[in-house]
C-alpha cells in the first residue's frame, strides 16, 4: 500500500540527484538482482527459507504466519492485529516484554506487523545471537502465555494505536475506514486491519485462546533467514527447535475462495472533525496478487501518480486543483483495491478536482500512455526494487511479502520481470477494464461528525466464521528458577567498517566516499551549512522552500525536464532543509548515477525559481500548514523550537507560518541560493554499490565546476539565544481523536563534551520500546501505542524532548510520567547492566544505518553539517562505549531541571485541562484557531 500526501505535512529527507550537462537520450536499460535463497519444509509442515549474506554482520530472524485480519472472527474486526500484540509478549520461559529487552540488550531491533493476508514477527541482531532468536519465535509457537494481563494490556494498546494512526490524523479515516468498508462487499477484508473500538471492546480472552489454536502452528508458517549465518547450522537449528512442535491439532481453514460481489458504480462521502480540505476520487476492486495484470496496475500508478513526472501533477497541482493525490494499491491474496484521489486545494471546488481526475485516467482508457511515461515508471519500479534488495533485511521482506500473498517464494522477483514486459496496450487494457467507470466507487471526504453510518455500505456484512472454543489448557510463565534459559551466543561475525576516501574537487569542495555494499545503487548526497538558522524571521520556511523548489527549473532545464529525467534514470531526488543547512541527494542505480548526478549539479548551481512554479508551490505549502494545523501531533512538533529558543535562530518554525511562506518571493529564494549554496560552504558524500574511483570521477564532473564568488557569508554567532524558564502551553483542538504530549527542554550542542554522556541517558530514558518511558507509559498502563525520547544536538545547541499520543482524558496523567522520569534520570545512579545494555543497543543502531547508502550518506552528512568530521562520526562506537553511567546521570540531570522543562498538550482540552491545571497550575491556553506557530503563543 502507498499512501502519497507529500510536502503536504513534512518536508522530504535524502533521496536527489547530481550534475552533467545534457540527460542520456537512451539510459542504460535497468534491471535488479534476483533474490538468492534456499528453502526446505519441516514434517510439521513449517517451510524455511534461508537467504545468506556474509558481507553483514547480523542475521534477520522473520517468522511470517498465514494469517491476517481477513481471518478476523464475526464481530471481531482487528483481532487478528491484537494477536500479534499478543503473541509479542510473554511465553512459558519469558516473563512480560522479555523479548523487546532481549533484543534490545544485544544491539537489535525487532517488530511485528499484521496485514490482511498475514501476520510476522522479525528481529535483525548480531549474527552470533541467531540461535536465541530462532528459540524466542519456537517460544511464541509453541509455549505462549495468553492471560488476562497480556490481553487487557495489549487491547487498550491497540485502542490507542488506533486513535494514533486513524483518529487523531485527519485523513485517517479515509484511508482505513471508508475505502475497505466499501470497495469490499462480501469479503471480510472489508473490515479495517486495526479494527475499531467497539470490536476490541468486545473482545474476550477465550477469544485469543481460541484464535491461536485455530491459526498459530508451524503448519501455517514461514520461517525467513536472511544474512550472516552458516547453512549447516541453520539447519541444524531450526531441527532443534522446531521440529518437534506439531502441527495444529484442529486447524481452522486459511483459503478465503468466496469472491466478492462486484462494486455497482455508487457514491459514498465520509468524515473527520479535523478535514480542512476535502478529498475526492475513485476506487476499484482488483485481483489477486497472483494476477499479472498487478503488475499492469504498479506501472499505471507510477504513471499517473509516482515522482515529480506524472499525470496528476500535470492535470491537478500544476493547474492549482489539488495539494497532492492519495494513491493505494492494495494486492491481497484474493483480491485487493486501487483507490486514486485529490486533496483538493483550498478555493477551488471538488468538482473541478474530481473532473480533472477522471480525465486523467479517461486518457489512458482512450489512447494509453505514452514510450517515455512507460520508460519512466518502469525505471522508477526497477529503481526502488533495488533499495528493497540493498540489505539482507531488506530481501527477506520482500521476498517475505511476495510468499504470503502468493504462496511462492519467488512471487517478488517474477513481478518484477511482469513489470519489465509491460506494454502501452497492456496499461490501456486495465484502465478500461480493471478500472472501467461502470466499476467505480466514487468517493468524497470532508469535515463532519466521523460517524461510521455516514459512509456504511448498503450491502449487509455478512456473518463470517468463528474458530472453535480452545481445547488445550492455558500455559503459565514458569517460577524463575524453572525457566530455560535463552540459548548463549555463537562466534561473532566482524563488522567491516566502511572505509572512508577523503579528497578534495577541482573546485575545492570536499568528497568523501566509499562502498557500502554491492547491489548496483548508490547515493550522492550534497550536505550545505546554513539551513533554516541563518533565514530572516519574518521569511521563516525560506531554506526550505528553496529546497523544495530547487528541481523545478534551471536555465537549461524545465522543471518537467528535471523529473522527466530522474525518472528515466529510475533516479529518486529530494532535498530538505534543518536549522543547520540542507541536504540534497539523488540514489540511482550505478548505471545512471553519472547522468543523475548531472541533473543535481545543474540544480545546485542555477536552479532559477520560475515565478510561476514559485507561485504554485508556495500555494500548496500554505495549504499543507492548513492541513497540519488539525493534527495533534504536527502541531506539538512545530511548536518546540519557538518555545524553546525563541527569538534566537534557533527558534524559527523551520517548516514555516502562514505569514512567512506567504510572504516569500521568487527573488527571496534566488537570493537564499545564491549566497548559502555554495561549493566552499559544502560537502558530498557517495556511496554505496560503487567503487570510490568511480564515484569521484561521478562527482567531480558532476560538481567540480560549480563555483563560487565573493567571500562565504559567515553564520551567527549566537544560535540559541538566552535561555527562558520553562512554560505549560495546551493548545486547544476540539475534536481531536487524540493528545499529542511534549515535554522539552533545552539540551547540548553536537559538540559539546557532554554530548555522549547525555545522549546514553536519554538512551535509557525513552531510546526505544525498554526505555523508561515506553515501559512506564505503555507496558504498565497503556497509555500510549508507544512513548519516547531524543536528544537533537545540533550545531550551536539542542533540545531534549520526550513525547506521546494518549487518548485525551489522560494527557495529564502522562505529563506526569514525563516529570517524574526527567526527575528519576537526572538524579538516581544508573544500574552498571543497564548502562552496558544501551551501549551495546546503541552501537547496534548505529551499525545498521551504516549499511545502506541512504543511511550510510545521512548519517554522514547529517553530522557534517553539526560541524563533525567523518571520520569522528564513525568513531562513534567508541565514543559510546567509554561513557561512564555517573557522568551520563550528571550530564542529564543538568539538563532536565524542573524550572527548565516545558509541556505542550494538544488536543481537546476541555477532557484534561483540570488535572493538568493541578499539576501545573501555571497552565496557557491557546486555541488552535488562535495560535501563533512564531511565537507559541495567541495571534496578537
Amino acid at each position: 500500500m502507498t499512501v502519497s500526501l507529500r510536502r503536504l505535512l513534512t518536508a522530504a529527507l535524502l533521496a536527489g540527484s547530481a550534475v552533467s550537462p545534457v540527460i542520456a537520450a537512451a539510459p542504460a536499460k535497468l534491471s535488479a538482482p534476483t533474490i538468492p535463497f534456499t528453502e526446505r519444509k519441516l514434517a510439521n509442515g513449517l517451510r524455511v527459507i534461508a537467504i545468506r549474506d556474509t558481507s553483514t554482520p547480523d542475521v534477520t530472524v522473520s517468522m511470517w504466519y498465514e494469517v491476517g485480519s481477513k481471518h478476523d472472527p464475526a464481530g471481531r474486526s482487528g483481532f487478528a492485529h491484537l494477536f500479534e500484540h499478543i503473541l509479542s509478549r510473554k511465553t512459558v520461559n519469558m516473563p512480560y516484554n522479555t523479548i523487546n529487552k532481549m533484543v534490545d540488550d544485544i544491539g537489535g531491533t525487532r517488530n511485528a506487523s499484521t496485514w490482511y493476508d498475514r501476520t510476522n514477527y522479525y528481529e535483525t541482531v548480531p549474527a552470533q545471537y541467531l540461535e536465541r532468536m530462532l528459540w524466542t519465535h519456537a517460544e511464541r509457537m509453541a509455549r505462549p502465555v495468553i492471560d488476562q494481563e497480556v490481553f487487557e494490556t495489549e487491547r487498550n494498546v491497540v485502542k490507542e494505536e488506533l486513535r494514533q494512526r486513524v483518529l487523531a490524523p485527519p485523513y485517517g479515516r479515509l484511508t482505513s475506514f471508508v475505502i475497505g468498508e466499501n470497495v469490499y462487499n462480501t469479503l471480510p477484508h472489508r473490515r479495517p486491519t486495526i479494527g475499531s473500538i467497539s470490536d476490541l471492546d468486545s473482545a474476550t480472552l477465550a477469544d485469543a485462546r481460541a484464535f491461536h489454536e485455530a491459526f498459530y502452528g508451524p503448519d501455517t508458517a514461514t520461517l525467513i533467514v536472511s544474512g550472516n549465518f552458516q547453512p549447516a547450522e541453520l539447519d541444524a537449528l531450526v531441527n532443534k527447535y522446531f521440529a518437534a512442535i506439531p502441527k495444529r491439532a484442529r486447524p481452522a481453514k486459511l483459503a478465503i475462495t468466496a469472491k466478492d460481489k462486484p462494486i455497482v458504480a455508487r457514491s459514498v462521502t465520509g468524515s473527520a472533525p479535523t478535514v480542512s480540505l476535502p478529498a475526492v476520487g475513485s476506487a476499484w476492486q482488483t485481483p489477486g496478487a497472483s494476477s499479472p495484470d498487478m503488475a499492469v496496475l504498479e506501472v499505471l500508478n507510477a504513471i499517473v501518480t509516482k515522482g515529480d513526472s506524472n499525470r496528476f501533477e500535470s492535470a491537478l497541482v500544476k493547474p492549482g486543483l489539488a495539494v497532492s493525490p492519495i494513491a493505494l494499491l492494495n494486492d491481497t491474496e484474493e483480491q485487493g483495491y486501487y483507490a486514486l484521489m485529490a486533496v483538493v486545494a483550498s478555493g477551488k471546488e471538488p468538482a473541478a478536482a474530481e473532473a480533472a481526475l477522471d480525465q486523467t485516467l479517461a486518457g489512458l482508457r482512450a489512447s494509453g500512455p505514452t514510450a517515455d511515461e512507460l520508460t519512466e515508471a518502469k525505471n522508477e519500479l526497477l529503481s526502488d526494487a533495488l533499495q528493497e534488495r540493498e540489505t539482507a533485511s531488506d530481501r527477506a521482506f520482500t521476498l517475505g511479502e511476495g510468499l504470503v500473498r502468493t504462496g511462492d517464494p519467488r512471487a517478488a522477483d517474477k513481478r518484477l520481470a511482469q513489470i519489465t514486459q509491460v506494454t502501452a496496450a497492456d496499461v490501456q487494457r486495465v484502465a478500461r477494464t480493471i478500472l472501467s467507470p461502470a466499476r467505480r466507487l466514487r468517493i468524497n471526504y470532508v469535515k463532519g461528525d466521523g460517524d461510521a453510518k455516514g459512509w456504511a455500505n448498503p450491502t449487509p456484512l455478512p456473518t463470517f466464521a468463528s474458530p472453535p472454543p480452545a481445547a488445550q489448557a492455558p500455559l503459565a510463565l514458569l517460577p524463575e528458577g524453572q525457566r530455560q534459559a535463552p540459548p548463549a551466543p555463537g562466534t561473532p561475525a566482524a563488522f567491516r567498517m566502511p572505509a572512508l576516501q577523503e579528497t578534495t574537487l577541482s573546485n575545492g569542495m570536499k568528497l568523501v566516499t566509499a562502498r557500502t555494499g554491492n547491489v548496483p545503487l548508490a547515493t550522492l548526497t550534497v550536505a550545505i551549512r546554513g539551513g533554516s538558522s541563518v533565514e530572516p524571521r519574518a521569511k521563516a520556511g525560506l531554506a526550505n522552500m528553496v529546497a523544495q523548489i530547487a528541481s523545478k527549473g534551471t536555465p537549461t532545464r524545465s522543471a518537467d525536464q528535471i523529473a522527466a529525467g530522474l525518472e528515466k534514470l529510475g533516479a529518486n531526488l529530494s532535498a530538505a532543509a534543518s536549522p543547520d543547512g540542507t541536504l540534497l541527494s539523488v540514489t540511482a542505480p550505478t548505471a545512471t548515477l553519472p547522468e543523475a548526478a548531472a541533473i543535481l549539479g545543474d540544480i545546485l548551481a542555477n536552479a532559477s525559481f520560475p515565478a510561476e512554479d514559485v507561485a504554485r508551490e508556495r500555494k500548496r505549502t500554505l495549504d499543507g500548514l492548513q492541513v497540519s494545523m488539525k493534527d495533534p501531533a504536527t502541531i506539538a512538533a512545530r511548536l518546540v523550537n519557538p518555545l524553546v529558543f525563541g527569538a534566537a535562530p534557533y527558534g524559527v518554525v523551520s517548516g514555516g507560518t502562514q505569514a512567512s511562506i506567504g510572504s516569500l518571493t521568487r527573488e527571496d529564494l534566488t537570493q537564499y541560493r545564491q549566497t548559502w549554496w555554495r561549493p566552499d560552504l559544502a560537502t558530498a558524500f557517495v556511496s554505496g554499490g560503487i567503487d570510490p574511483a568511480a564515484a569521484k570521477a561521478i562527482a567531480e564532473r558532476a560538481l567540480g565546476g560549480w563555483r563560487a564568488t565573493g567571500a562565504a557569508p559567515a553564520m551567527p554567532t549566537d544560535l540559541v539565544g538566552a535561555e527562558a524558564p520553562g512554560r505549560t502551553l495546551v493548545v486547544d483542538l476540539p475534536g481531536a481523536g487524540q493528545a499529542a504530549v511534549y515535554a522539552v527542554a533545552r539540551g547540548v550542542s553536537r559538540g559539546d563534551a557532554a554530548y555522549y554522556d547525555a545522549l546514553l541517558a536519554n538512551s535509557i530514558l525513552g531510546g526505544s520500546s525498554t526505555g523508561r518511558l515506553f515501559q512506564e507509559i505503555r507496558v504498565k498502563r497503556a497509555l500510549s501505542y508507544g512513548a519516547y525520547s531524543s536528544l537533537g544536538a545540533q550545531l550551536g545547541g539542542g533540545v531534549i524532548l520526550a513525547n506521546a499520543q494518549t487518548k485525551n482524558e489522560s494527557a495529564a496523567e502522562v505529563a506526569k510520567v514525563f516529570l517524574d522520569e526527567y526527575a528519576r534520570i537526572g538524579s538516581e545512579p544508573l544500574v552498571a547492566a543497564d548502562v552496558d545494555n544501551r551501549k551495546t543497543f546503541m552501537v547496534g543502531s548505529f551499525q545498521r544505518q551504516l549499511q545502506s547508502s541512504a543511511g550510510f550518506n545521512g548519517t554522514l552528512a547529517g553530522a557534517a553539517l553539526r560541524g563533525v568530521s567523518p571520520a569522528e562520526q564513525l568513531a562513534y562506537a567508541d565514543r559510546v562505549r567509554a561513557v561512564g553511567g555517573t557522568a551520563a546521570t550528571s550530564a542529564i540531570g543538568r539538563l532536565v531541571q524542573p524550572s527548565r522543562i516545558s509541556l505542550i498538550i494538544v488536543g481537546d482540552s476541555a477532557k484534561f485541562i483540570d488535572q493538568l491545571r493541578a499539576l501545573r497550575p501555571n497552565v496557557e491556553v491557546v486555541a488552535a484557531d488562535k495560535l501563533d506557530l512564531a511565537t507559541a503563543g495567541p495571534v496578537r
